[in-house]
Order: structure tokens, then C-alpha cells, then sequence
């Protein structure tokens, strides 16, 4: 399961008149620790970035799971409320889990939710779903030896 870590890099970017603006621009990272994800934002960054930039904050997520769709451009943060019924007393529990979907407008991002959730069992109610300002999502990269390496 991924820990998800939002880093927030800021840095001076040309506008479309040419004058230069500051910004502040939280990104996704896949990490174990808070020293690994800016490390992971910073090796992202560097070569898209000219100039110095920071990383102004990192914080730990409660995202459990990510939607991909590559024809996305903008990422939707879905609450889902898993409905469980309580075994003793008969009553019905709802425990909420954060689940973000990469599409490229509101619709798109119900339909990818929807199609993400396709062959669960689980019993589910969307409470919310909202635009983020997350500008980009960098999973974990797992990275394959060749034996033939080693020798």
C-alpha cells in the first residue's frame, strides 16, 4: 500500500506577459518517510524547474488509493463512505476513505471513480467529490536488477 506524502515546491515561474511570478505548487509523492519525499520531490523537480526553487511543506496524506487515467489532466479528490454492517448490533457504519482520480472534468472523474470501483464487493456511497490543486502524482518506481548485473 502507497504512503502518500503532498509536497508544496515553490518557485518563480514565467508568466504568459513574461514577468516572473512566484508560486506555490503541491505534487503527490510516493515515500516511506517525510526525508524521502523531498528527496523524491526534489529529484522530480530539478529538471523542470530553472532557477532555485523550495520545498515549503510535506505532509503525510490520508489518500488510500489513486485512480490513473492518462487522458487527465486535473486530479479529483473522491470521500467514499464504505457501508459495513456492525455483526452484535444490526446497525449499519460507514467508515470514510479518500480516494484521488486523475480525469479531465468533474464527469470524467465520477465515471474513472466508478470504473476504479468496478468488482469490489464492498457496499460504498459517494459523500463528495472535489477539484484539487495538485498539479502532478509521482508513484513509487520500482526498479527491476538484471542478474547479469551483479556479476
Amino acid at each position: 500500500m502507497a504512503l502518500w506524502f503532498e509536497c508544496k515546491v515553490r518557485y518563480e515561474r514565467n508568466t504568459e506577459n513574461g514577468a516572473m511570478k512566484k508560486v506555490n505548487e503541491p505534487y503527490l509523492v510516493d515515500a516511506l518517510t517525510f526525508t524521502e519525499a523531498e528527496s523524491r520531490i526534489i529529484d522530480k523537480m530539478t529538471p523542470f524547474i530553472s532557477g532555485e526553487f523550495n520545498i515549503s511543506a510535506v505532509k503525510k496524506t490520508r489518500i488510500s488509493d489513486i485512480f490513473f487515467n492518462e487522458g487527465g489532466d486535473r486530479y479529483y479528490m473522491v470521500k467514499v463512505n464504505f457501508i459495513t454492517i456492525d455483526e452484535k448490533s444490526g446497525a449499519e457504519k460507514k467508515s470514510a476513505s479518500f480516494i484521488l482520480v486523475q480525469a479531465s472534468d468533474f464527469v470524467n472523474a465520477l465515471k474513472n471513480f466508478e470504473e476504479g470501483m468496478k468488482g469490489t464487493l464492498a457496499d460504498y456511497e459517494i459523500a463528495s467529490i472535489s477539484e484539487t490543486m495538485i498539479m502532478d502524482v509521482f508513484p513509487y518506481e520500482y526498479k527491476i536488477k538484471n542478474p547479469a548485473e551483479n556479476q
